[in-house]
């Protein structure tokens, strides 16, 4: 495969790494030209401790949880986002269009990217099983944050390409010709780094922000994977170890949830320099014009009720003349941002997934116990007990949406395991339930014959 070819040493690509997070000089030997072992890396815990941060910032930066990549792309690809740029020549016409080839350049490289950081997660796990220099409780705890990172960048791949290649080494002779994996064994394979990284990790958050992976992290996505695969009872019993733990408190008041202080916050990524605003404050801004490029979709902002609250602070009025738009304001600082990153997770998903996994286990009293303060937030009426089963789950996918749209590719992801991403055939014109997974883009099929067949449909 095209990412996995590496022209340079693992330790030139964890230097590279390091240094977007660091102007320090870290290294100080003489090394042949683009020659840097990655023991040297690993020789202490400032370097590791660099490579790590860098994956972090490359997380913000081009990852499926970087604002332009899953939020975007997937609020295109469903019905959260209308499109207006519709000659460009990027991929997104045709991926918000549902007419997508495999050679379309945004599905390449959304693909290329997120193995770029598996890659990276890799030789980071390489060289902390080499290391003989830093100490045990570093690296496992270092070990553990990578697990995970490398977890959540396969969950992305497997909703949306399904059966993939599991790249586990930097091995390029390993590498080169790789078959599929399974969807199924994907899954198996996440859930089994998760295990290990739950046993390696602490509650406790090692910086105020929340900006690494903690133990609570590790079992959100757990709990995402066992909601996949249908074991109700189990993510259950996970996501009450969440909301039980004295770390987080819900947020009663809309005008903080995107706030980077808030105990609501499970994990956040931090913009690469200090003062950056957030990537979601401006790729969906507009004001005083026509949107250029994307607007919020009619049918998303008809989702609301008219007294929902969440309009007010989610959402922003942009009249012209006599047409309005609305776009996404979740996120508001746009300049010398002080108050704000990118949250990945946050409690509301483990209230809605509680309530989601309580409600198909027949518990509807208690499922109510966690939609019920979303909608009392929002200034909405709550729901009793007289409600059925299924018109709980559906008012339960419905909340989803109006709580997190445009934020890493939710509204995809719970359409698929709610088994409802047929529904947006009524107001996506194009859509084929082979749209359930993406193309594998025709680059890599040229390069590895392995990647073999196709995805349906492409």
């Amino acid at each position: 495969m095209k990412l996995i070819i590496n022209k340079f040493t693992v330790g030139v690509l964890l230097l590279a790494v390091a240094l977007l997070v660091s102007c320090e000089k870290l290294l100080e030997v003489d090394l042949p030209e683009n020659q840097i072992p990655s023991e040297v890396v690993f020789d202490n815990v400032q370097t590791a401790n660099a490579a790590l941060s860098g994956l972090y910032a490359r997380l913000w930066d081009k990852s499926p949880l970087a604002g332009d990549q899953g939020g975007k792309l997937l609020g295109l690809y469903t019905d959260d986002l209308t499109f207006y740029a519709v000659n460009s020549t990027n991929g997104l016409p045709e991926l918000s269009n549902n007419t997508l080839l495999d050679t379309n350049m945004a599905v390449d490289d959304f693909w290329n990217a997120t193995y770029q950081q598996i890659y990276l997660s890799n030789a980071i796990l390489e060289g902390l099983e080499h290391s003989r220099s830093i100490s045990l409780e570093d690296v496992t705890r270092m070990r553990g944050e990578v697990l995970v990172i490398r977890s959540v960048l396969y969950f992305y791949l497997q909703q949306l390409f399904g059966d993939i290649p599991l790249v586990l080494s930097t091995s390029y002779t390993q590498n080169q010709s790789l078959s599929k994996t399974a969807s199924e064994s994907v899954l198996e394979k996440i859930e089994h780094d998760l295990l290990i990284a739950t046993e390696l990790l602490e509650d406790d958050y090692r910086h105020i922000d929340r900006i690494f992976i903690n133990r609570k992290t590790a079992q959100m996505l757990m709990a995402k994977i066992q909601m996949q695969q249908k074991r109700w009872p189990e993510a259950e019993l996970t996501l009450k170890k969440i909301v039980n733990s004295p770390l987080y408190q819900f947020q009663n008041d809309l005008s903080k949830v995107f706030t980077k202080s808030g105990t609501h916050i499970i994990w956040q990524l931090k913009p690469k320099n200090n003062g950056d605003a957030v990537k979601e404050a401006s790729i969906y801004y507009f004001v005083n014009a026509a949107p250029a490029s994307m607007s919020l979709s009619d049918d998303l902002v008809n989702s609301f009720a008219s007294n929902d609250l969440r309009r007010n602070y989610y959402l922003a009025t942009v009249k012209v003349g006599n047409n309005t738009w609305y776009r996404a304001e979740k996120y508001k600082n746009r300049t010398s941002n002080t108050t704000e990153n990118s949250i990945v997770f946050r409690l509301e998903e483990v209230y809605l997934l509680l309530a989601e996994s309580l409600t198909k286990q027949n518990k509807v009293s208690e499922a109510l116990q966690y939609i019920n303060p979303i909608r009392k937030r929002a200034g909405q009426m709550m729901y009793d007990s007289g409600i059925s089963p299924s018109d709980l789950l559906t008012k339960i996918l419905q909340e989803n949406r109006r709580e997190f749209f445009t934020e890493m590719g939710h509204r995809f992801i719970d359409l698929k395991r709610f088994g409802r991403l047929d529904d947006l055939h009524l107001t996506k014109p194009n859509w084929k339930p082979y749209h359930a997974y993406w193309p594998i883009p025709q680059k890599e099929l040229l390069l590895n014959s392995n990647l073999n067949p196709q995805n349906t449909g492409y």
